[in-house]
């Protein structure tokens, strides 16, 4: 299990470029299994997720090629189905949760899917029902084998259909997307998400000759076609990580850019941290945020305790709720933090706690953050990290912090950041991994 060591108190100051989108890339890997042509796709980020899909993809005999700087090229001519029955194919299945979106691709195209339960974080429950119920209603049947966790979906041709779904799944929209586009007929989606990475599938698979209309509205119309071809696709910059970079520059007085930030695409994102008091400006797509020596928390407008809470697209991603968190702390006032989605997700506070913020967690969903105003710097702790966001965000509290910091399981942090330590050494950060 790696670790790194961070010496706080360091003041960074230049510029960033964010990585290729990680919840983009999940999705548009497994794309890729829709057509036997060639797809190129860029901007993929180099991170352990990622590059784990990608080598599923490879034990599926898609024949993939390393084209340059975060691009390869991906054909699937020549698909094995047949892996599905190995214990290999279990193991790689179950090592990420994005696993799962190769199963509409292979129902849509092969007539078979095959997944057995994904991993992923441990931040409270995260059902596939809205996925399988989808295939359903395009006409598949669907066993679940209890025993050893693996789910089937099975069928000769899809056919279109209405669907009402049960949740705006971001998987599940694009699970149900994908299988859809070579289905037999019209399928309406209603209530889907319209997050910019489902914004992108859908751009791509239009590109590929797909028939959809309704792209970044919760209702999609898919008219099925009988074969896609290949394409390019260049992946969106990771909006995740813009928001970190802007929580990390306020947290340790520093003075960043952010480059390429995609910066029509991150919703309300700039707002949400504008109103922590975190002043950052847009230099076209770029943002720059200037050293500040505080930060004070915006009230809502009858004076009462700001309130920061995630909600489906366009409202405020979950992804980034710990990274606000964290950025409070050292802010002037109190905000209310409700994560409404996940119930294991704030239960890294304690360790904040132990840094010497001041946090009251609430229950499983709400945390209350009272700002210091840096009248008492976070001091350096040994922590390990539980999953990708927390595991940034205490990065991001150490790098704050006065003394030295341990942080176990870095592994969680690879999983969804690029080369974060080098990247931030090269700014004046003081990581070393171990």
């Amino acid at each position: 299990m790696a670790s790194f060591e961070i010496t706080g108190g360091r003041e960074l100051k230049g510029e960033l470029i964010p990585q290729g989108a990680k919840n983009e890339a999940l999705q548009i890997l497994c794309a890729v299994l829709l057509t036997p042509e060639k797809v190129v796709i860029s901007n993929i980020p180099d991170i352990v997720d990622v590059n784990k899909l990608i080598d599923l993809l490879r034990s599926l005999n898609v024949k993939v090629e390393n084209t340059g700087p975060e691009q390869y090229t991906f054909q699937a001519d020549d698909v094995n189905v047949g892996f599905f029955e190995s214990p290999e194919f279990k193991k790689k299945g179950s090592a990420l949760r994005g696993s799962i979106m190769i199963v509409g691709p292979l129902l849509t195209r092969f007539g078979k899917g095959f997944i057995t339960k994904p991993g992923g974080d441990k931040i409270g429950r995260r059902r596939l029902d809205t996925h399988f119920i989808g295939f359903q209603k395009l006409g598949a049947n669907f066993t679940y084998d209890a025993e050893n966790e693996f789910y089937k979906v099975e069928a000769r041709r899809l056919k279109g259909a209405y669907m009402l779904l049960d949740e705006a799944s971001v998987t599940g929209t694009a699970n149900i997307i994908m299988a859809a586009v070579l289905a037999e007929g019209k399928t309406t989606i209603f209530n889907a998400a319209c997050e910019p990475y489902i914004q992108q599938l859908c751009k791509m698979l239009n590109s590929m000759g797909a028939r959809i209309s309704g792209i970044g509205s919760n209702l999609l119309s898919i008219g099925g076609v009988d074969s896609l071809k290949g394409c390019s696709h260049r992946m969106l910059p990771d909006m995740i990580e813009v928001g970190s970079f802007i929580g990390l520059a306020a947290m340790t007085k520093s003075e960043l850019t952010i480059k390429g930030a995609g910066y029509e695409h991150l919703g309300i994102i700039p707002d949400v941290f504008q109103r922590l008091g975190i002043k950052l400006e847009r230099k076209g797509d770029d943002i720059f945020i200037p050293k500040q020596e505080s930060y004070e928390i915006d009230t809502f407008i009858d004076g009462s305790i700001l309130t920061v809470s995630d909600a489906i697209w366009p409202g405020f991603t979950p992804d980034l709720l710990s990274i606000v968190l964290v950025t409070a702390t050292q802010a002037m006032g109190t905000v209310l933090i409700h994560q409404k989605m996940f119930e294991s997700r704030l239960f890294f506070v304690d360790k904040l706690i132990d840094m010497g913020a001041q946090i009251i967690l609430c229950d499983p969903h709400r945390a209350t953050v009272i700002g210091l105003n840096r009248r008492h710097r976070l001091r350096g702790i040994s922590m390990t990290s539980p999953d990708i966001r927390a595991g940034v965000s205490l990065l991001i509290a150490a790098l704050s912090a006065e003394g030295t910091s341990m942080i176990h399981n870095i592994e969680q942090i690879d999983r969804g950041y690029q080369h974060i330590d080098t990247r931030l050494n090269k700014l004046g950060a003081e990581i070393v991994r171990k």
